[in-house]
């Protein structure tokens, strides 16, 4: 991954997240929505807790890449919910495993979790083969989990045991 950083998020990318979520390969495949608002990421980062631990991939000054690890509370201490996103002009160049691997590494070594989990559109294959590939299983299926280009799409839920 030459040229590549990752590093924890800050609240000044706002803007550069904003634009990450923003691009139609990552519109199409998360819960993002054309009318987002930079203020709606800048307050997103802003109340990131000591249980949510986000990542971001920085390239050619500009962030790339975003992935959190959000661990639950209470009697779910031991889970971590997972979500990431790659900008479109940067897939396949080995970001999104960094990022979740590095989070894996958290989530193992670092807070003892037992449990990772995440969901996946059920009609992203390259994001479904990365995860099983770092040892996520299919768990279930939430059947018409959200609305996207006029038609109702399928959720996959996966998880991984350590």
């Amino acid at each position: 991954m030459n040229g590549i950083r990752i590093r924890p998020a800050r609240v000044e990318d706002a803007e550069m997240l904003n634009e990450l979520r923003r691009q139609p390969g990552v519109m199409e495949f998360t819960l993002g929505m054309p009318s987002e608002r930079i203020a709606d990421n800048r307050k997103y980062l802003e109340n990131l807790g000591p249980d949510d631990h986000v990542l971001v991939a920085e390239a050619e000054g500009r962030v790339v890449g975003i992935a959190g690890l959000h661990v639950a509370g209470g009697k779910q201490r031991h889970v971590g919910h997972i979500g990431i996103a790659v900008h479109d002009d940067f897939q396949d160049r080995g970001i999104g495993r960094s990022l979740m691997q590095m989070l894996l590494d958290l989530a193992d070594n670092y807070l003892g979790l037992v449990r990772a989990e995440l969901e996946v559109q059920a009609d992203n294959p390259r994001a479904i083969h990365l995860y099983e590939s770092l040892g996520f299983e299919h768990e279930g299926r939430k059947r018409k989990e959200v609305f996207r280009g006029g038609r109702y799409v399928d959720h996959l839920i996966m998880g991984r045991l350590r």
